[in-house]
């Protein structure tokens, strides 16, 4: 039998009024990463025929968040069937499977998305899927009205429910599966007889039955079914996520100290035997190989960490920053687009940008790079073995050769020869006495 293909429907058109943002709601980040693009990532692992994304008017930033996807555009408020219905001419003619998911529940996994392409393409055919779960607390979700033969029978609403039904556990995460060949038939029959005049997408398991079709429901993982609509609740998917991605990072080898207080991005890497210690923030954009040691309150971001490093305590890497085996990055030591060369050691208070420090030099503490002239950035090239003492400016564009020396104090403006000594320094001065006649001489006089 032929493969059946999946298309995926991506509901994004809610304004997300209780943000109280002038950002789109799905824009709001978890990790690192916009909620729309989370969901998106593990749609992503389907290898589905198409993906589309449906919008409300003038949400461009939206459309380009979900590129190269097609978005279209839902021009009234209308409920979600009338969203999904917004697709229609994208999936013109396609007979597999849909996926409809809202790009607000931003955790639910690729695994449980299969589950639900699995239930819909067994031998019972339903013609739609709608994907469960038991919250603890499910006062405002739907109820799912299952069968004793395990047929989805009605979802029906929390304001609706009877006693009886309230007392059901069995809640509708919003995602559903339909079989493609009848999804716009089913919504054509989606009427708005309710409070709100909208067309709701929950009325296809109604519709579905009258036309003799079969509905059913699978559950799925509580914890992938965070809706995010309020500040609080992004915070409460963020906690949620940052469990999920800590517990991912010690899966696969790496050592956090002290989980909860480690910040990961969603595209963070952390290779095996890697020891993190604690209050480290990783923002997007970074790679670390094995054996690394990231001491506390580090702040990484875009940076890639090689094999033998030790970056830290309270040391930043920002974007472009790339420390190479063996190489030390220590305390209020900042580096930004700049390579630390293999064995290389920044150890203390020195900001090393828009550079290439050798391998096996030192920077000495209070070393400065001055990259930046008012008007445009400029590059620093410290050669390999070479030594640049403490409460050091390098004032770019500059290079200093290998293995050469640059002394305490300087203020480097031409380039340093290999092997040379640059020094300077201003000359000391010595005056004799100079304290005990200053102090007498400050000395207020006794009145008599």
């Amino acid at each position: 039998m032929t493969k059946r293909k999946t298309a995926v429907i991506v509901l994004a058109a809610g304004r997300g009024t209780r943000m109280k943002s002038s950002l789109p709601k799905v824009l709001h980040k978890l990790a690192g990463r916009p909620m729309l693009n989370h969901l998106l990532d593990r749609v992503a692992r389907l290898k589905p025929a198409k993906v589309v994304v449906v919008v409300a008017p003038d949400m461009k930033k939206v459309a380009t968040a979900a590129a190269p996807h097609p978005t279209v555009v839902q021009k009234k408020q209308l409920g979600t069937a009338h969203a999904v219905l917004a697709a229609k001419a994208e999936l013109d003619g396609f007979d597999g499977d849909v996926l409809v998911l809202y790009a607000d529940t931003p955790l639910t996994e690729t695994a449980t998305l299969k589950r639900m392409l699995a239930a819909r393409r067994a031998k019972a055919d339903p013609a739609v899927v709608v994907l469960g779960f038991r919250p603890a607390d499910p006062a405002g979700y739907g109820r799912l009205i299952v069968a004793k033969d395990g047929a989805l029978e009605a979802i029906v609403e929390a304001k609706d429910a009877t006693p009886a039904q309230r007392k059901i556990d069995f809640c509708n995460s919003g995602a559903m599966a339909f079989d493609g060949r009848v999804l716009f038939d089913l919504l054509a029959k989606v009427g708005n007889k309710n409070a709100k005049k909208e067309y709701y997408l929950t009325e296809t398991v109604a519709v579905a039955r009258r036309m003799g079709r079969r509905a059913a429901a699978i559950e799925g993982p509580v914890e992938e079914f965070m809706g995010v609509n309020s500040r609080a609740e992004l915070a409460a998917a963020e906690a949620a996520l940052q469990g999920r991605l800590r517990r991912a990072a010690m899966d696969a080898g790496a050592t956090l100290i002290a989980p909860e207080t480690v910040w990961l991005s969603a595209d963070t890497r952390l290779g095996k035997d890697t020891v993190v210690g604690p209050n480290v923030f990783f923002g997007p954009g970074v790679t670390v190989a094995a054996g690394v040691e990231i001491r506390a309150f580090c702040h990484i971001e875009g940076a890639r960490i090689e094999t033998g490093a030790v970056v830290g305590p309270f040391a930043r890497l920002r974007p472009g920053a790339r420390i190479a085996k063996n190489a030390h990055v220590g305390n209020f030591v900042e580096i930004k687009n700049a390579l630390m060369g293999e064995g290389a050691k920044a150890n203390h208070l020195s900001y090393v940008g828009d550079s290439e420090v050798g391998p096996g030099a030192n920077i000495g503490a209070g070393t400065i790079t001055c990259n930046y002239d008012g008007v445009a950035k400029h590059r620093t090239v410290i050669g390999a073995g070479a030594f640049i003492g403490s409460n050091t400016a390098l004032v770019a564009p500059v290079s200093v050769g290998a293995n050469a020396t640059v002394g305490a104090g300087s203020v480097i403006a031409r380039d340093v020869a290999e092997g040379a000594l640059a020094v300077t320094r201003a000359p000391q001065k010595e005056v004799a006495n100079w304290a005990a006649r200053t102090r007498r001489a400050a000395k207020p006089k006794k009145k008599g």
